[in-house]
């Protein structure tokens, strides 16, 4: 049933329309009323206009809907919908909380100079997109303009908006007598000049707090518009000096031609009084501050809105302090455990985190302070969780936490990746901030202003959609907050204190990647956090067959810049998808089966390593490691040339502290075994230590089943180490696959390419299906020269275990340590 509105409305009880219940009337026209509507779906308030139900108000009703939908800028009211409710058509916009300007000017009169251009430069802008899109306004004034808490203008009421030089063919007038041009009063085609006309108006009557055309009589204020020139009030300040009175009259022109042409050309002309080009011109950053006056306006504005959230504050605190003592390794480890520790929250979710598996083998057992888990997992790590958990701990919203994690971990994995491409300069841990940070625009925004970010997506998948050429996230951006996602990061960034190297890293690139790595640290850490994010939103926007060529071409794109070659890019891309994939689960990330963001997390089959070399010599200290990867197809059986050695691809970027985090691992074992620790907690931490020193995807403990005589897998660490322990059984007797083969001989053996034919002839028919790594390191356990246990560790990408000389010999008193332990239980 059709909701009804009369003129006793406001006596009415609250009723609904569709989905929205009318909560009270916000204004009453001739031929709509406005009221304050909640829509209970999303939770928010909106306004809801409905029309009279005459087929001209309706026809109205469509023209509005279709004016305002093709328009989406900070300074115009959205419409959210258009429907009917029986046969009452309405219209759905955002509710804008405050006064409109006519109401604002009567309560406060005139406005500073200063105050009411800056508001007007976002009037003509939001009217310049709409001309952009063939958009006339046609009733601008005062009444049609919204003041928000902020103090933006908003305008709203595009009822008898039209097409740029439409005719309508009815010889009707339209618009407001007293803010109509004089062209339209004589019934000229709509034109932007129109608007322009309206907005000088507009602007002199913010000047001087009063009407410049009043006539109660509304034939002889038209009568005035066509044959009078407009005159400036006499009540104008002093502040308007003669610069801006001679703006306002060329906007006021009765003749088209000598007004502003377009609502962007009276905009840019008032920026330029607002900041004269010769104060400007005294320094490139007064120039830069100069042209970007309007999006600094906008970037408060914003600020201001994100401010009014209690967790804005507390996040930006937060920040603020980790920098602080996070600016270099010299800060004591005390300092930033108290810092981290002033925030309650930050401390129980970074805590949680280093006890996950990936983090608390490191400490061989629970770690329950902050000032522990900074001590075993490494100050530059607990920096890097830390300023990551600030922005994720922050950010708990219903409404839309799935496009918020999205958001989170695109930039955790721009962070993660960044990080390991700058461990061999010494510049991880500030390249991971970098990278992360040069997401923080579009973060917030997805955060503190969801329905903007929405705008935003359709706006960029919808010009694809319609054919009318893509539209880049950057000019989507603009035009829906009024800046690009940068501009809003870095302003923040600026709130915050961060240092200047970190804001250059937050600008994209204007030109191509140097031909050589910088010599500058600053630069080298910009083109990381560049490459970083580049190959993100490879990743993000590539389909997974097409990935491993479209990540090849930006590697390629960086390879000289960065100093590494494509390789080594690709290497680190998949480390750093492992690492997220971790910190995703540790951070309770899940993503439904069709987010784009499991591509981040998913790695693409690994294919052989491109740069395999055949014959190379072993590397010095690694000659009684099998690794067996032999020459060609049909070269003979790998088995029976253990000390046969071929490198693949080079060693991926290693930590420089994993040989000491191997040895602080066999010392808590060795305490523990003192201790009398039971058998699988001294099991659980060899493994551990071999995880998080080497870096394996997993590692995976089998033991001998007496009844079966076969190894079968137990327990393990890492990506589903129990579903692939599960699949593992290795016969001891009469086996004749490679597994089987290497636990009889008793042979430490890495496979560095099990994609090679003779390799691959050899796996077990569980291997392919279940567990499919193409470089793994089998280390059997042996007592009285027989095998009872094996250790299993692996890596995605061919040729990626590495293992020099003092590490291999760490991870052997690892396993041997394992032995004892089950000497000891027997």
């Amino acid at each position: 049933m059709a909701a009804v509105i009369n003129a006793d409305a406001k006596a009415q009880r609250p009723t609904m329309v569709g989905r929205f219940e009318l909560r009270r009337v916000l204004g009453e026209g001739a031929q709509a009323t406005v009221w304050l509507g909640y829509d209970a779906r999303l939770e928010r308030e909106v306004a809801v206009k409905l029309m009279s139900g005459e087929a001209d108000a309706v026809a109205q009703w469509l023209q509005e809907a279709r004016s305002v939908s093709r328009l989406t800028h900070p300074n115009i009211v959205p419409v959210f919908e258009a429907d009917r409710h029986g046969e009452q058509p309405y219209l759905v916009f955002e509710y804008v909380p405050g006064p409109t300007l006519s109401q604002h000017l009567r309560q406060h009169g005139a406005m500073a100079a200063h105050e009411a251009v800056v508001m007007m430069l976002g009037v003509l802008d939001a009217l310049q997109m709409a001309h952009a899109a063939g958009v006339v306004h046609r009733d601008l004034k005062p009444s049609n303009i919204l003041v928000d808490a902020s103090g933006r203008a908003r305008v709203m009421d595009f009822g008898i908006a039209a097409r740029v030089h439409e005719s309508t063919g009815t010889g009707e007038i339209v618009g407001t007598p007293g803010y109509m041009s004089p062209e339209a009063i004589n019934g000229a085609s709509p034109a932007p000049a129109m608007d322009v006309f309206a907005a000088g108006l507009l602007l002199t009557e913010m000047l001087s707090g009063q009407r410049l055309i009043a006539e109660r009589d509304p034939y002889r204020a038209m009568s005035r518009t066509v044959n009078e020139d407009v005159k400036l009030p006499a009540s104008l300040s002093s502040e308007v000096d003669d610069p801006l009175r001679a703006l306002l009259l060329r906007a006021m022109d009765r003749e088209p031609a000598r007004r502003w042409q377009t609502a962007g050309a009276f905009r840019d002309a008032l920026q330029k009084w607002l900041a004269p080009a010769g104060v400007a011109a005294a320094s490139d950053a007064a120039a830069a501050d100069a042209a970007h006056l309007s999006s600094s306006g906008t970037l408060e504005f914003l600020l201001r809105r994100m401010r009014h959230k209690t967790d804005f504050p507390a996040m930006s605190d937060s920040v603020v302090r980790i920098r602080k003592v996070a600016n270099s390794e010299n800060e004591s480890l005390t300092s930033l455990s108290n810092e981290i520790l002033k925030d309650v929250a930050l401390t129980n979710k970074l805590l949680r985190l280093v006890n996950t598996a990936h983090y608390s083998n490191v400490g061989g057992g629970s770690i329950t302070t902050v000032s522990r888990a900074v001590a075993l997992v490494g100050f530059s790590g607990i920096r890097n969780l830390a300023m990551s958990l600030v922005l994720l701990e922050h950010m708990h919203d219903k409404a839309h936490a799935d496009q918020l994690k999205e958001e989170f971990l695109r930039a955790l994995m721009a962070g993660t990746l960044a990080s390991e491409l700058g461990s061999h300069l010494n510049d991880g841990e500030e390249a991971f901030i970098a990278a992360m940070f040069q997401n923080l625009g579009r973060l917030l925004t997805e955060y503190y202003f969801a329905e903007e970010a929405r705008q935003i997506r359709g706006m960029v998948a919808g010009g694809e959609r319609e054919g009318r050429g893509k539209v880049g996230e950057e000019e989507a951006s603009i035009r829906v907050l009024g800046l690009s996602f940068e501009e809003l990061g870095l302003g923040i960034a600026k709130s915050w204190g961060l240092p200047d190297t970190l804001k250059r890293c937050m600008r994209k690139a204007t030109s191509p990647p140097p031909a050589r790595p910088p010599e500058s640290a600053g630069e080298r850490l910009r083109w990381l956090s560049l490459a970083a994010n580049q190959i993100t939103d490879t990743l993000l926007d590539t389909e997974p067959r097409a990935a491993a060529a479209k990540l090849e071409e930006v590697a390629k794109e960086y390879t000289r810049a960065l100093g590494l070659s494509p390789a080594k890019i690709i290497a680190a891309t998949e480390l750093a998808r492992q690492t997220l994939s971790q910190l995703a689960t540790a951070m309770s990330l899940h993503f439904g089966a069709n987010s784009p963001s499991r591509r981040l997390l998913v790695s693409a089959a690994a294919e052989p390593a491109a740069s395999a070399v055949l014959g190379q010599a072993a590397p010095q200290g690694s000659a009684d490691l099998a690794t067996l990867v032999v020459g060609p197809p049909g070269s003979g059986d790998a088995l029976d040339t253990p000390d046969t050695i071929i490198l693949t691809i080079p060693p991926r970027a290693r930590a420089g502290n994993a040989s000491e985090m191997l040895a602080s691992g066999i010392q808590d074992i060795t305490n523990s075994m003192v201790e009398n620790v039971k058998l699988n907690e001294v099991l659980r931490m060899v493994m551990q230590a071999m995880y998080q020193a080497l870096g394996f995807r997993r590692v995976i403990f089998c033991l001998r089943d007496p009844k079966t005589d076969m190894l079968t897998g137990r327990f393990g660490l890492g990506d589903d180490a129990a579903g692939v322990a599960a699949r593992m059984r290795i016969p001891l007797k009469n086996g004749t696959d490679l597994f089987s083969a290497v636990c009889s001989k008793g042979v430490d053996t890495l496979i560095a390419d099990a994609t090679l034919p003779n390799i691959a002839a050899r796996l077990p028919s569980w291997y392919r299906p279940g567990v499919d790594a193409p470089t793994f390191l089998l280390l059997p356990l042996l007592l009285k020269g027989a095998p009872f246990a094996l250790l299993y560790a692996d890596q995605a990408i061919a040729g990626s275990i590495d293992l020099p000389e003092k590490e291999l010999n760490l991870v052997r008193t690892l396993r041997n340590q394992a032995v004892m332990a089950f000497r000891q239980q027997t």
